[in-house]
């Protein structure tokens, strides 16, 4: 059973930074692609960034390109985003995700979900 565990998210300045961290348990991550997708409220879910730990690709939705960066320590199974120049528009709760096919696209998410952390900017 894969199991993908967030943290790193909390209360935050406009224009501050946080880290978000997944662990990832339960298998053999070497084939996988993890990534990150954000809810805000009132609004659906949507796609952040996603690495492949095999491919060595990564990409990011149009809104964070340049601000946040997704990267991997397969010795740990961790994945980390690290969101810099933070705006309020940024506030949603970010979800881990990961696919044994490295099938996540940005309008196709991964079998797998971590419980969601909470990111929140202030203005």
């Amino acid at each position: 059973q894969v199991q993908l565990v967030e943290s790193g998210g909390g209360l935050v300045q406009a224009g501050g930074s946080l880290r978000l961290s997944c662990a990832a348990s339960g298998r053999t991550f070497s084939s996988y692609a993890m990534g990150w997708f954000r809810q805000a409220p009132g609004k659906e879910r949507e796609f952040v960034a996603a690495i492949s730990w095999s491919g060595g690709w990564t990409y990011y939705a149009d809104s964070v390109k340049g601000r946040f960066t997704i990267s991997g320590d397969s010795a740990k199974n961790t994945v980390y985003l690290q969101m810099n120049s933070l705006k309020p528009e940024d506030t949603a709760v970010y979800y881990c995700n990961a696919d044994p096919l490295a099938l996540i696209t940005t309008t196709s998410p991964g079998d797998y979900w971590g419980q969601g952390t909470q990111v929140t900017v202030s203005s």
